[in-house]
């Protein structure tokens, strides 16, 4: 699995909105937690939900910041998302699990400045 490569489509995908698309770079049981709603959303159910009100619901872009391979199961992504929101651009992070090429699990949180 090529990270970078992973990394840059799972992105083209959100910002597309495409969320069937989306939800193929993650297990069927992923595991999204993130800290800055409070919530954890599990498998693709819970995912898309968080997707459509977060990434969807307040029309987000996201624009890769850095990326730190850790290994071939983990990665750290420092991005910026730009919405209808009212900050308008904030910071956030994202630390990713993956095995058998996908996400199992990930961690969220917004970088509050």
């Amino acid at each position: 699995m090529n990270i970078k490569t992973f990394i840059k489509n799972l992105i083209a995908a959100s910002n597309a909105f495409d969320t069937e698309k989306y939800l193929t770079f993650y297990l069927p049981d992923a595991i999204l937690d993130d800290s800055s709603v409070g919530r954890i959303f599990e498998g693709h159910k819970g995912i898309q939900q968080y997707f459509d009100c977060y990434f969807i619901g307040y029309n987000t872009h996201t624009e890769q910041a850095e990326l730190k391979i850790i290994d071939e199961a983990n990665a750290h992504l420092a991005v910026q998302f730009t919405g209808d929101f009212s900050e308008g651009k904030i910071e956030g992070t994202f630390d990713f699990k993956f095995k058998e090429g996908k996400i199992a699990f990930v961690r969220a949180d917004l970088i509050h400045l």
